[in-house]
Protein backbone atom coordinates (compact mmCIF):
# COMPACT_ATOMS: atom_id res chain seq x y z
CA UNK A 1 0.00 0.00 0.00
CA UNK A 2 0.98 3.90 -0.29
CA UNK A 3 -0.36 7.07 -0.37
CA UNK A 4 -1.23 9.15 -3.05
CA UNK A 5 -2.08 12.94 -3.17
CA UNK A 6 -5.53 14.12 -4.53
CA UNK A 7 -6.61 16.83 -5.88
CA UNK A 8 -10.25 18.87 -6.67
CA UNK A 9 -11.23 22.25 -7.28
CA UNK A 10 -13.71 24.17 -4.73
CA UNK A 11 -14.96 27.64 -4.84
CA UNK A 12 -12.09 28.46 -7.47
CA UNK A 13 -9.13 26.84 -5.13
CA UNK A 14 -7.54 23.72 -5.52
CA UNK A 15 -7.51 21.61 -2.26
CA UNK A 16 -5.22 18.90 -1.82
CA UNK A 17 -5.97 15.58 0.20
CA UNK A 18 -4.55 11.96 0.38
CA UNK A 19 -5.51 9.05 -0.06
CA UNK A 20 -4.64 4.95 0.92
CA UNK A 21 -4.27 2.89 -2.23
CA UNK A 22 -3.46 -0.77 -2.67
CA UNK A 23 -1.98 -2.32 -5.79
CA UNK A 24 -3.24 -6.13 -6.85
CA UNK A 25 -2.63 -8.02 -9.83
CA UNK A 26 -4.93 -9.57 -11.73
CA UNK A 27 -4.98 -11.71 -14.51
CA UNK A 28 -4.93 -8.41 -16.94
CA UNK A 29 -1.95 -7.15 -15.05
CA UNK A 30 -1.41 -5.17 -11.83
CA UNK A 31 -4.58 -2.44 -10.45
CA UNK A 32 -4.92 0.00 -8.06
CA UNK A 33 -7.88 0.39 -5.63
CA UNK A 34 -8.57 3.51 -3.42
CA UNK A 35 -8.69 1.67 0.39
CA UNK A 36 -9.47 4.91 2.39
CA UNK A 37 -9.53 8.75 1.64
CA UNK A 38 -7.42 10.46 4.88
CA UNK A 39 -8.03 14.05 4.06
CA UNK A 40 -5.54 16.73 5.09
CA UNK A 41 -2.64 15.37 6.63
CA UNK A 42 0.83 17.06 7.74
CA UNK A 43 3.90 15.54 7.47
CA UNK A 44 4.05 13.47 10.30
CA UNK A 45 0.50 11.93 10.07
CA UNK A 46 1.76 11.27 6.13
CA UNK A 47 4.49 9.26 7.33
CA UNK A 48 2.72 7.03 10.26
CA UNK A 49 0.15 6.25 7.95
CA UNK A 50 2.92 5.27 5.01
CA UNK A 51 4.41 3.16 8.19
CA UNK A 52 1.33 1.60 8.76
CA UNK A 53 0.57 0.66 5.22
CA UNK A 54 4.00 -0.81 4.52
CA UNK A 55 4.48 -2.69 7.56
CA UNK A 56 6.81 -3.29 9.92
CA UNK A 57 10.34 -4.83 8.55
CA UNK A 58 10.19 -7.17 11.79
CA UNK A 59 8.81 -10.56 10.84
CA UNK A 60 7.91 -11.24 13.91
CA UNK A 61 5.38 -7.58 13.67
CA UNK A 62 2.13 -8.47 11.91
CA UNK A 63 0.29 -5.78 10.16
CA UNK A 64 -3.09 -4.99 11.51
CA UNK A 65 -6.38 -5.57 9.35
CA UNK A 66 -7.80 -2.43 7.84
CA UNK A 67 -11.56 -3.78 8.07
CA UNK A 68 -11.46 -6.88 10.24
CA UNK A 69 -10.10 -8.82 12.83
CA UNK A 70 -8.97 -7.45 15.97
CA UNK A 71 -9.11 -3.36 16.15
CA UNK A 72 -6.15 -1.23 17.69
CA UNK A 73 -6.49 0.52 20.40
CA UNK A 74 -8.59 3.82 19.57
CA UNK A 75 -7.78 6.68 19.59
CA UNK A 76 -9.38 9.62 20.64
CA UNK A 77 -9.39 13.18 18.96
CA UNK A 78 -11.65 16.11 19.87
CA UNK A 79 -13.86 16.95 16.51
CA UNK A 80 -15.39 20.25 15.78
CA UNK A 81 -19.12 19.24 16.05
CA UNK A 82 -20.18 21.96 14.35
CA UNK A 83 -18.29 21.55 10.58
CA UNK A 84 -19.09 17.69 10.29
CA UNK A 85 -20.51 17.37 7.08
CA UNK A 86 -21.73 14.47 4.79
CA UNK A 87 -20.45 14.44 1.54
CA UNK A 88 -20.72 12.49 -2.02
CA UNK A 89 -24.22 10.51 -1.22
CA UNK A 90 -24.50 7.65 -3.90
CA UNK A 91 -27.27 5.17 -4.30
CA UNK A 92 -25.87 1.79 -2.98
CA UNK A 93 -28.97 -0.28 -1.90
CA UNK A 94 -29.91 -1.42 -5.52
CA UNK A 95 -26.76 -1.89 -7.23
CA UNK A 96 -26.05 -3.97 -4.58
CA UNK A 97 -28.76 -6.05 -4.14
CA UNK A 98 -28.50 -6.46 -8.24
CA UNK A 99 -25.36 -7.81 -7.51
CA UNK A 100 -25.82 -9.94 -4.76
CA UNK A 101 -28.62 -11.83 -7.04
CA UNK A 102 -26.07 -11.83 -10.05
CA UNK A 103 -24.00 -13.68 -7.69
CA UNK A 104 -26.44 -16.04 -6.81
CA UNK A 105 -26.81 -16.76 -10.53
CA UNK A 106 -22.83 -17.10 -10.91
CA UNK A 107 -23.57 -14.63 -14.09
CA UNK A 108 -19.83 -13.03 -12.70
CA UNK A 109 -18.25 -16.54 -12.95
CA UNK A 110 -19.89 -16.98 -16.25
CA UNK A 111 -18.84 -13.72 -17.99
CA UNK A 112 -15.05 -14.11 -16.58
CA UNK A 113 -15.40 -17.86 -17.78
CA UNK A 114 -17.26 -17.36 -21.36
CA UNK A 115 -16.02 -13.43 -22.65
CA UNK A 116 -12.43 -14.10 -23.93
CA UNK A 117 -10.02 -11.74 -22.35
CA UNK A 118 -8.62 -9.12 -25.09
CA UNK A 119 -6.56 -5.90 -24.87
CA UNK A 120 -9.49 -4.25 -23.33
CA UNK A 121 -8.43 -1.96 -20.34
CA UNK A 122 -11.90 -2.68 -18.32
CA UNK A 123 -12.53 -6.76 -18.15
CA UNK A 124 -16.26 -6.89 -21.09
CA UNK A 125 -16.90 -9.12 -17.61
CA UNK A 126 -17.60 -6.28 -15.47
CA UNK A 127 -18.72 -4.22 -18.12
CA UNK A 128 -21.65 -6.75 -18.97
CA UNK A 129 -22.13 -6.33 -15.23
CA UNK A 130 -22.99 -2.39 -15.26
CA UNK A 131 -25.28 -3.37 -18.28
CA UNK A 132 -27.47 -5.47 -16.68
CA UNK A 133 -27.56 -3.76 -12.89
CA UNK A 134 -28.43 -0.82 -14.51
CA UNK A 135 -31.28 -2.07 -16.66
CA UNK A 136 -32.56 -3.90 -13.45
CA UNK A 137 -32.24 -0.62 -11.04
CA UNK A 138 -32.49 2.17 -13.44
CA UNK A 139 -33.43 1.34 -17.61
CA UNK A 140 -32.44 4.09 -19.18
CA UNK A 141 -29.91 4.42 -22.40
CA UNK A 142 -26.35 3.54 -22.40
CA UNK A 143 -25.21 7.34 -22.91
CA UNK A 144 -27.41 8.18 -19.78
CA UNK A 145 -25.86 5.66 -17.96
CA UNK A 146 -22.27 6.79 -18.66
CA UNK A 147 -23.29 10.33 -18.32
CA UNK A 148 -25.39 10.37 -15.04
CA UNK A 149 -26.54 7.22 -13.66
CA UNK A 150 -23.16 5.21 -13.01
CA UNK A 151 -21.58 8.46 -11.41
CA UNK A 152 -24.71 8.66 -8.90
CA UNK A 153 -23.85 5.06 -7.71
CA UNK A 154 -21.48 3.12 -5.70
CA UNK A 155 -20.87 0.39 -8.29
CA UNK A 156 -17.28 1.60 -9.15
CA UNK A 157 -16.66 0.73 -5.20
CA UNK A 158 -18.57 -2.73 -5.65
CA UNK A 159 -17.17 -3.35 -9.17
CA UNK A 160 -13.98 -1.07 -9.16
CA UNK A 161 -14.68 -0.15 -12.14
CA UNK A 162 -14.03 3.67 -11.99
CA UNK A 163 -16.37 6.26 -13.31
CA UNK A 164 -14.40 7.37 -15.82
CA UNK A 165 -13.77 4.74 -17.34
CA UNK A 166 -17.41 3.93 -18.24
CA UNK A 167 -18.10 5.97 -21.50
CA UNK A 168 -21.34 5.13 -24.14
CA UNK A 169 -18.61 3.32 -26.63
CA UNK A 170 -17.35 1.13 -23.89
CA UNK A 171 -21.24 0.28 -23.29
CA UNK A 172 -21.66 -0.50 -26.85
CA UNK A 173 -18.93 -2.87 -27.29
CA UNK A 174 -19.95 -4.52 -24.30
CA UNK A 175 -23.00 -5.32 -26.00
CA UNK A 176 -21.40 -6.70 -28.53
CA UNK A 177 -18.65 -8.91 -26.69
CA UNK A 178 -22.61 -10.30 -24.68
CA UNK A 179 -24.28 -10.60 -27.29
CA UNK A 180 -22.48 -14.38 -29.49
CA UNK A 181 -23.06 -16.27 -25.97
CA UNK A 182 -26.74 -15.86 -26.15
CA UNK A 183 -27.39 -19.52 -26.39
CA UNK A 184 -24.89 -20.54 -23.86
CA UNK A 185 -26.20 -17.88 -20.94
CA UNK A 186 -29.92 -19.49 -21.32
CA UNK A 187 -28.33 -22.52 -20.86
CA UNK A 188 -26.26 -21.23 -18.08
CA UNK A 189 -29.37 -19.86 -16.11
CA UNK A 190 -31.59 -23.30 -17.07
CA UNK A 191 -29.37 -25.12 -15.08
CA UNK A 192 -28.52 -22.87 -12.23
CA UNK A 193 -32.36 -21.54 -11.63
CA UNK A 194 -33.16 -25.38 -11.40
CA UNK A 195 -30.63 -25.72 -8.12
CA UNK A 196 -31.92 -23.08 -6.74
CA UNK A 197 -35.49 -23.30 -7.12
CA UNK A 198 -36.12 -26.77 -7.73
CA UNK A 199 -37.53 -25.71 -10.92
CA UNK A 200 -39.64 -28.44 -13.32
CA UNK A 201 -39.40 -27.93 -17.01
CA UNK A 202 -42.76 -29.88 -17.70
CA UNK A 203 -44.65 -27.11 -18.97
CA UNK A 204 -43.61 -24.26 -21.62
CA UNK A 205 -45.64 -21.35 -21.54
CA UNK A 206 -45.14 -19.63 -25.04
CA UNK A 207 -46.17 -16.03 -26.32
CA UNK A 208 -45.22 -13.84 -28.37
CA UNK A 209 -45.41 -10.01 -28.66
CA UNK A 210 -44.02 -6.49 -29.93
CA UNK A 211 -41.92 -4.05 -29.67
CA UNK A 212 -41.31 -0.75 -31.89
CA UNK A 213 -38.41 1.36 -32.57
CA UNK A 214 -37.86 5.04 -32.67
CA UNK A 215 -35.85 5.60 -35.78
CA UNK A 216 -35.87 4.39 -39.19
CA UNK A 217 -33.65 1.35 -38.55
CA UNK A 218 -32.84 1.58 -41.94
CA UNK A 219 -30.06 -1.96 -42.89
CA UNK A 220 -31.85 -3.91 -39.98
CA UNK A 221 -34.01 -6.86 -42.01
CA UNK A 222 -36.01 -7.67 -38.40
CA UNK A 223 -37.28 -4.17 -38.13
CA UNK A 224 -40.40 -4.16 -39.99
CA UNK A 225 -44.32 -2.93 -39.63
CA UNK A 226 -47.12 -5.38 -38.57
CA UNK A 227 -49.55 -5.90 -35.89
CA UNK A 228 -48.54 -3.51 -33.04
CA UNK A 229 -49.27 -4.80 -29.47
CA UNK A 230 -47.89 -1.20 -28.30
CA UNK A 231 -50.52 0.85 -30.29
CA UNK A 232 -47.49 2.03 -32.63
CA UNK A 233 -48.60 0.77 -36.24
CA UNK A 234 -46.94 4.26 -37.05
CA UNK A 235 -43.64 2.50 -36.22
CA UNK A 236 -41.31 -0.32 -37.60
CA UNK A 237 -40.98 -3.31 -34.55
CA UNK A 238 -39.80 -7.00 -34.13
CA UNK A 239 -41.51 -9.54 -32.49
CA UNK A 240 -40.38 -11.10 -29.40
CA UNK A 241 -41.48 -14.90 -28.45
CA UNK A 242 -40.77 -16.03 -24.82
CA UNK A 243 -41.02 -19.67 -23.18
CA UNK A 244 -41.26 -19.44 -19.76
CA UNK A 245 -42.01 -22.24 -16.94
CA UNK A 246 -45.47 -22.51 -14.94
CA UNK A 247 -43.96 -20.12 -12.53
CA UNK A 248 -43.04 -17.86 -14.79
CA UNK A 249 -38.97 -18.16 -14.76
CA UNK A 250 -37.86 -17.79 -18.18
CA UNK A 251 -36.41 -20.42 -20.44
CA UNK A 252 -35.32 -18.83 -23.89
CA UNK A 253 -36.76 -16.68 -25.97
CA UNK A 254 -35.84 -15.98 -29.83
CA UNK A 255 -36.33 -12.48 -31.77
CA UNK A 256 -38.68 -12.07 -35.26
CA UNK A 257 -39.15 -10.24 -38.07
CA UNK A 258 -41.65 -7.19 -37.02
CA UNK A 259 -43.78 -8.27 -39.73
CA UNK A 260 -44.57 -12.25 -38.73
CA UNK A 261 -47.27 -13.30 -37.79
CA UNK A 262 -47.58 -15.38 -34.31
CA UNK A 263 -48.82 -18.63 -35.67
CA UNK A 264 -45.73 -18.86 -37.76
CA UNK A 265 -43.14 -18.70 -34.97
CA UNK A 266 -44.16 -21.80 -33.00
CA UNK A 267 -42.26 -24.46 -34.61
CA UNK A 268 -39.39 -22.28 -34.76
CA UNK A 269 -39.16 -21.51 -31.24
CA UNK A 270 -40.04 -25.31 -30.36
CA UNK A 271 -37.41 -26.90 -32.56
CA UNK A 272 -35.00 -24.16 -30.73
CA UNK A 273 -35.87 -24.99 -27.13
CA UNK A 274 -35.38 -29.00 -28.15
CA UNK A 275 -32.35 -28.00 -30.00
CA UNK A 276 -30.93 -26.98 -27.31
CA UNK A 277 -31.90 -28.65 -24.22
CA UNK A 278 -33.05 -32.02 -25.90
CA UNK A 279 -36.55 -33.75 -26.39
CA UNK A 280 -38.60 -34.33 -23.15
CA UNK A 281 -41.42 -35.44 -22.42
CA UNK A 282 -42.66 -31.63 -22.42
CA UNK A 283 -46.66 -30.08 -22.64
CA UNK A 284 -46.49 -27.08 -24.92
CA UNK A 285 -49.15 -24.48 -23.98
CA UNK A 286 -49.92 -21.37 -26.68
CA UNK A 287 -52.68 -19.27 -26.87
CA UNK A 288 -55.32 -19.40 -29.73
CA UNK A 289 -52.99 -17.38 -31.66
CA UNK A 290 -50.76 -20.24 -32.28
CA UNK A 291 -53.48 -22.70 -33.62
CA UNK A 292 -53.43 -23.96 -36.73
CA UNK A 293 -53.58 -27.03 -38.63
CA UNK A 294 -50.02 -26.85 -39.92
CA UNK A 295 -49.05 -26.60 -36.37
CA UNK A 296 -50.90 -29.29 -34.69
CA UNK A 297 -49.28 -31.64 -37.54
CA UNK A 298 -45.95 -30.23 -36.99
CA UNK A 299 -46.73 -30.86 -32.54
CA UNK A 300 -48.12 -34.03 -33.57
CA UNK A 301 -45.33 -35.00 -35.80
CA UNK A 302 -42.71 -35.07 -32.92
CA UNK A 303 -45.35 -36.75 -30.48
CA UNK A 304 -45.07 -33.47 -28.53
CA UNK A 305 -48.22 -32.78 -26.33
CA UNK A 306 -49.60 -29.42 -26.47
CA UNK A 307 -52.46 -27.54 -24.59
CA UNK A 308 -53.93 -24.87 -27.37
CA UNK A 309 -56.47 -22.33 -27.73
CA UNK A 310 -58.84 -22.85 -29.97
CA UNK A 311 -60.59 -20.64 -32.58
CA UNK A 312 -63.48 -18.65 -31.50
CA UNK A 313 -65.41 -20.13 -34.94
CA UNK A 314 -64.89 -23.42 -33.60
CA UNK A 315 -67.42 -22.80 -30.92
CA UNK A 316 -70.04 -23.46 -33.62
CA UNK A 317 -69.75 -27.21 -33.56
CA UNK A 318 -70.32 -27.63 -29.59
CA UNK A 319 -73.42 -25.46 -29.66
CA UNK A 320 -75.13 -28.51 -28.21
CA UNK A 321 -72.93 -28.86 -25.21
CA UNK A 322 -73.42 -25.66 -24.55
CA UNK A 323 -77.04 -26.07 -24.15
CA UNK A 324 -76.66 -29.22 -21.86
CA UNK A 325 -76.42 -28.64 -18.20
CA UNK A 326 -73.34 -31.45 -17.46
CA UNK A 327 -71.21 -28.44 -16.73
CA UNK A 328 -68.35 -28.74 -13.69
CA UNK A 329 -67.79 -26.57 -11.57
CA UNK A 330 -64.21 -25.90 -10.61
CA UNK A 331 -64.74 -22.48 -8.53
CA UNK A 332 -67.27 -19.69 -8.40
CA UNK A 333 -68.24 -18.36 -11.58
CA UNK A 334 -66.12 -20.57 -13.97
CA UNK A 335 -67.15 -23.79 -15.09
CA UNK A 336 -66.13 -26.03 -17.94
CA UNK A 337 -66.92 -29.15 -19.99
CA UNK A 338 -64.67 -31.96 -21.67
CA UNK A 339 -65.96 -32.87 -25.59
CA UNK A 340 -65.02 -35.43 -27.60
CA UNK A 341 -63.08 -34.01 -30.76
CA UNK A 342 -64.98 -34.27 -33.97
CA UNK A 343 -62.16 -35.16 -35.99
CA UNK A 344 -60.72 -38.68 -33.94
CA UNK A 345 -59.88 -39.78 -30.84
CA UNK A 346 -56.39 -38.43 -30.54
CA UNK A 347 -57.87 -35.22 -29.13
CA UNK A 348 -60.14 -33.89 -26.65
CA UNK A 349 -62.01 -29.90 -26.69
CA UNK A 350 -62.34 -28.14 -23.46
CA UNK A 351 -65.23 -26.16 -23.44
CA UNK A 352 -65.05 -23.58 -20.82
CA UNK A 353 -67.43 -20.76 -19.63
CA UNK A 354 -66.48 -18.25 -17.36
CA UNK A 355 -69.49 -15.75 -15.74
CA UNK A 356 -67.02 -12.60 -15.62
CA UNK A 357 -65.94 -12.86 -19.14
CA UNK A 358 -69.72 -13.18 -20.07
CA UNK A 359 -70.82 -10.25 -18.14
CA UNK A 360 -67.49 -8.38 -19.72
CA UNK A 361 -67.91 -9.23 -23.41
CA UNK A 362 -71.93 -8.68 -23.30
CA UNK A 363 -71.24 -5.25 -22.26
CA UNK A 364 -68.34 -4.67 -25.08
CA UNK A 365 -71.80 -6.21 -27.55
CA UNK A 366 -73.79 -3.47 -25.95
CA UNK A 367 -71.22 -0.92 -26.19
CA UNK A 368 -70.36 -1.90 -30.13
CA UNK A 369 -73.68 -1.87 -30.79
CA UNK A 370 -74.83 1.31 -29.66
CA UNK A 371 -72.16 2.96 -31.49
CA UNK A 372 -72.94 1.21 -35.02
CA UNK A 373 -76.44 2.31 -34.26
CA UNK A 374 -75.51 5.98 -33.73
CA UNK A 375 -73.26 6.17 -36.72
CA UNK A 376 -76.08 4.52 -38.64
CA UNK A 377 -78.09 6.93 -38.16
CA UNK A 378 -75.54 10.28 -38.89
CA UNK A 379 -75.47 8.67 -41.99
CA UNK A 380 -79.21 8.48 -42.96
CA UNK A 381 -79.59 12.30 -41.76
CA UNK A 382 -76.66 13.02 -44.07
CA UNK A 383 -78.36 11.42 -46.90
CA UNK A 384 -81.53 13.30 -46.77
CA UNK A 385 -79.75 16.39 -46.42
CA UNK A 386 -77.62 15.62 -49.23
CA UNK A 387 -77.18 13.56 -52.44
CA UNK A 388 -74.87 11.26 -51.54
CA UNK A 389 -73.54 8.63 -54.38
CA UNK A 390 -74.22 5.10 -53.16
CA UNK A 391 -70.04 4.35 -53.67
CA UNK A 392 -69.17 6.99 -50.66
CA UNK A 393 -72.19 5.85 -48.30
CA UNK A 394 -70.68 2.15 -48.83
CA UNK A 395 -67.24 2.79 -47.70
CA UNK A 396 -68.85 5.05 -44.49
CA UNK A 397 -70.77 2.06 -43.48
CA UNK A 398 -67.71 -0.39 -43.95
CA UNK A 399 -65.31 1.94 -42.15
CA UNK A 400 -68.21 1.77 -39.24
CA UNK A 401 -68.55 -1.61 -39.05
CA UNK A 402 -64.62 -2.10 -39.50
CA UNK A 403 -63.99 0.45 -36.19
CA UNK A 404 -67.05 -2.03 -34.57
CA UNK A 405 -66.36 -5.17 -35.80
CA UNK A 406 -67.58 -7.06 -32.23
CA UNK A 407 -70.87 -5.91 -32.89
CA UNK A 408 -71.08 -6.03 -37.33
CA UNK A 409 -72.42 -9.55 -37.46
CA UNK A 410 -75.80 -8.04 -35.94
CA UNK A 411 -76.73 -5.99 -38.45
CA UNK A 412 -77.73 -6.17 -42.12
CA UNK A 413 -77.41 -2.80 -43.72
CA UNK A 414 -78.68 -1.91 -46.91
CA UNK A 415 -77.42 0.72 -48.90
CA UNK A 416 -79.59 1.87 -52.22
CA UNK A 417 -79.61 4.48 -54.75
CA UNK A 418 -82.98 6.25 -55.47
CA UNK A 419 -83.99 6.94 -58.93
CA UNK A 420 -82.52 10.47 -58.65
CA UNK A 421 -79.51 9.12 -58.36
CA UNK A 422 -79.66 10.19 -54.05
CA UNK A 423 -77.98 6.90 -51.80
CA UNK A 424 -80.66 5.84 -49.24
CA UNK A 425 -79.73 3.34 -46.39
CA UNK A 426 -81.83 1.20 -44.17
CA UNK A 427 -80.92 -1.87 -42.03
CA UNK A 428 -82.35 -4.22 -39.45
CA UNK A 429 -80.54 -6.79 -36.53
CA UNK A 430 -80.41 -10.21 -37.25
CA UNK A 431 -82.16 -12.33 -34.02
CA UNK A 432 -80.30 -15.30 -34.90
CA UNK A 433 -76.62 -13.40 -34.45
CA UNK A 434 -78.03 -12.03 -30.98
CA UNK A 435 -79.17 -15.32 -29.78
CA UNK A 436 -75.80 -17.35 -30.58
CA UNK A 437 -73.87 -13.93 -29.18
CA UNK A 438 -75.90 -14.45 -25.90
CA UNK A 439 -75.22 -18.02 -25.82
CA UNK A 440 -71.30 -18.13 -26.29
CA UNK A 441 -70.39 -14.78 -24.90
CA UNK A 442 -68.33 -15.77 -21.96
CA UNK A 443 -66.61 -19.29 -23.59
CA UNK A 444 -63.61 -20.20 -25.07
CA UNK A 445 -62.57 -23.67 -26.06
CA UNK A 446 -58.95 -25.20 -26.13
CA UNK A 447 -57.77 -27.70 -27.76
CA UNK A 448 -55.46 -30.43 -26.61
CA UNK A 449 -53.71 -34.22 -27.22
CA UNK A 450 -53.18 -34.82 -23.08
CA UNK A 451 -55.92 -37.04 -22.49
CA UNK A 452 -55.30 -38.48 -18.93
CA UNK A 453 -55.82 -35.05 -17.52
CA UNK A 454 -58.99 -34.31 -16.01
CA UNK A 455 -60.95 -30.98 -17.49
CA UNK A 456 -59.60 -28.92 -13.87
CA UNK A 457 -56.03 -29.81 -14.27
CA UNK A 458 -55.87 -28.62 -18.58
CA UNK A 459 -57.41 -25.42 -18.00
CA UNK A 460 -55.22 -24.58 -15.00
CA UNK A 461 -52.11 -25.61 -17.30
CA UNK A 462 -53.41 -23.32 -20.16
CA UNK A 463 -54.26 -20.10 -17.58
CA UNK A 464 -51.03 -20.22 -16.52
CA UNK A 465 -50.22 -18.71 -19.65
CA UNK A 466 -50.92 -15.01 -17.70
CA UNK A 467 -47.68 -15.99 -16.79
CA UNK A 468 -46.03 -15.21 -19.99
CA UNK A 469 -48.41 -12.18 -20.28
CA UNK A 470 -46.80 -10.97 -16.84
CA UNK A 471 -43.26 -11.44 -17.90
CA UNK A 472 -43.70 -8.84 -21.22
CA UNK A 473 -45.87 -6.53 -19.09
CA UNK A 474 -42.29 -6.17 -16.75
CA UNK A 475 -39.73 -6.11 -19.71
CA UNK A 476 -42.51 -2.85 -21.09
CA UNK A 477 -43.15 -1.27 -17.91
CA UNK A 478 -40.26 -1.95 -16.12
CA UNK A 479 -37.41 -2.94 -17.74
CA UNK A 480 -38.48 -0.20 -20.76
CA UNK A 481 -37.26 -2.77 -23.30
CA UNK A 482 -39.51 -0.47 -25.67
CA UNK A 483 -38.60 1.80 -27.39
CA UNK A 484 -35.97 0.32 -29.05
CA UNK A 485 -33.31 3.69 -29.82
CA UNK A 486 -30.75 1.06 -31.32
CA UNK A 487 -30.57 1.02 -35.19
CA UNK A 488 -27.89 -1.68 -36.17
CA UNK A 489 -29.52 -5.79 -36.04
CA UNK A 490 -27.38 -6.82 -33.73
CA UNK A 491 -26.80 -3.72 -30.86
CA UNK A 492 -31.12 -4.61 -30.94
CA UNK A 493 -30.51 -8.26 -30.19
CA UNK A 494 -27.54 -7.30 -27.43
CA UNK A 495 -30.29 -4.53 -25.78
CA UNK A 496 -33.32 -7.50 -25.66
CA UNK A 497 -30.91 -9.93 -24.45
CA UNK A 498 -29.71 -7.38 -21.60
CA UNK A 499 -33.42 -6.87 -20.78
CA UNK A 500 -34.24 -10.45 -20.76
CA UNK A 501 -30.72 -11.02 -18.24
CA UNK A 502 -32.66 -8.40 -16.00
CA UNK A 503 -35.62 -10.40 -16.31
CA UNK A 504 -33.87 -13.17 -14.83
CA UNK A 505 -33.00 -11.10 -11.74
CA UNK A 506 -36.32 -9.68 -11.56
CA UNK A 507 -37.77 -13.19 -11.07
CA UNK A 508 -34.30 -14.56 -8.68
CA UNK A 509 -35.94 -11.61 -6.64
CA UNK A 510 -39.05 -12.58 -6.58
CA UNK A 511 -38.35 -16.16 -5.70
CA UNK A 512 -36.59 -14.84 -2.62
CA UNK A 513 -39.05 -12.64 -1.68
CA UNK A 514 -42.11 -15.43 -1.82
CA UNK A 515 -39.66 -18.34 0.01
CA UNK A 516 -39.23 -15.06 2.60
CA UNK A 517 -42.72 -14.49 3.26
CA UNK A 518 -42.67 -10.98 1.96
CA UNK A 519 -45.71 -10.93 -0.09
CA UNK A 520 -46.01 -11.10 -4.32
CA UNK A 521 -44.37 -7.49 -5.08
CA UNK A 522 -40.67 -7.82 -5.81
CA UNK A 523 -40.55 -4.09 -7.55
CA UNK A 524 -41.62 -2.89 -3.49
CA UNK A 525 -38.65 -4.58 -2.42
CA UNK A 526 -35.69 -3.16 -4.52
CA UNK A 527 -37.91 0.53 -4.25
CA UNK A 528 -37.31 -0.05 -0.22
CA UNK A 529 -33.56 -1.13 -0.39
CA UNK A 530 -32.56 1.31 -2.96
CA UNK A 531 -32.69 3.90 -0.42
CA UNK A 532 -29.80 2.47 1.10
CA UNK A 533 -27.00 4.80 0.01
CA UNK A 534 -23.21 5.17 1.14
CA UNK A 535 -21.91 8.61 2.16
CA UNK A 536 -18.75 10.30 2.99
CA UNK A 537 -18.82 11.42 6.73
CA UNK A 538 -16.03 14.14 6.90
CA UNK A 539 -15.19 14.59 10.78
CA UNK A 540 -12.57 18.17 10.90
CA UNK A 541 -10.56 17.59 14.43
CA UNK A 542 -9.04 20.64 16.45
CA UNK A 543 -5.41 19.30 15.07
CA UNK A 544 -6.81 20.55 11.63
CA UNK A 545 -6.98 17.36 9.92
CA UNK A 546 -9.86 15.88 8.25
CA UNK A 547 -11.39 12.83 9.12
CA UNK A 548 -13.51 11.06 6.08
CA UNK A 549 -14.97 8.05 6.33
CA UNK A 550 -17.12 6.36 3.67
CA UNK A 551 -19.87 4.73 5.11
CA UNK A 552 -23.29 2.71 4.27
CA UNK A 553 -25.90 4.59 6.00
CA UNK A 554 -27.99 2.29 8.60
CA UNK A 555 -31.49 0.55 7.50
CA UNK A 556 -34.25 1.25 8.62
CA UNK A 557 -36.27 -1.03 10.35
CA UNK A 558 -38.06 -1.93 7.60
CA UNK A 559 -35.38 -2.20 5.33
CA UNK A 560 -33.41 -4.53 7.99
CA UNK A 561 -36.76 -6.85 8.51
CA UNK A 562 -36.57 -7.41 4.19
CA UNK A 563 -32.60 -7.83 4.52
CA UNK A 564 -32.80 -10.74 7.16
CA UNK A 565 -35.63 -12.38 6.03
CA UNK A 566 -34.46 -12.62 2.82
CA UNK A 567 -30.75 -13.90 4.12
CA UNK A 568 -29.08 -11.08 2.83
CA UNK A 569 -25.85 -9.24 4.90
CA UNK A 570 -24.81 -5.30 4.23
CA UNK A 571 -21.46 -4.70 4.26
CA UNK A 572 -20.35 -3.03 7.53
CA UNK A 573 -18.09 -0.90 5.47
CA UNK A 574 -16.78 -0.15 1.92
CA UNK A 575 -16.69 -3.93 0.64
CA UNK A 576 -12.98 -4.43 -0.46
Amino acid sequence: MFIRPCYRRKEGRRHAYWALVESYRTERGPRQRTVAYLGQLDEAGRVGVKRAATGNKNPAAQQLELWEGDSPAPEWVEVNTTAMRVENQLAFGGPWLALELIRKLRLHDFFERTIPPGKEDIPWSLMAQVLVVCRLCNPSSELNIAEHYYRSTAMHELLGVPSEKVYDERLYRALDALLPHKEALEAHLKHRLGELFGLEYDLLLYDVTSTYFEGEAQGNPLAQRGYSRDKRSDCKQVCIGLVVSKCGMPLGYEVFAGNCVDVTTLPEIVATMERRYGKADRIWVGDRGMMSQKNIEFLKSGNRRYILGASQASLKQFEQQLLADDWQQIRQGLEVKLCPSPDGPDEVFILCRSKDRHQKEAAMHRRFEERIERELHKIAVSCQRRPWKKEVIDRRVGSVMAKNSRAAGLFEVAVQESANGRATITWQKKDAWRDWATLSDGCYLLRSNVKNWSPEDLWKAYIQLTEAEAAFRIHKSDLRVRPIWHQREDRVLAHILVCFLAYVLWKTLHQLVQAAGLGDEPRRVLDELSQINMVDVVLPTRCGVEIRRRCITQPTEHQAILLQRMGLHLPRRRKE
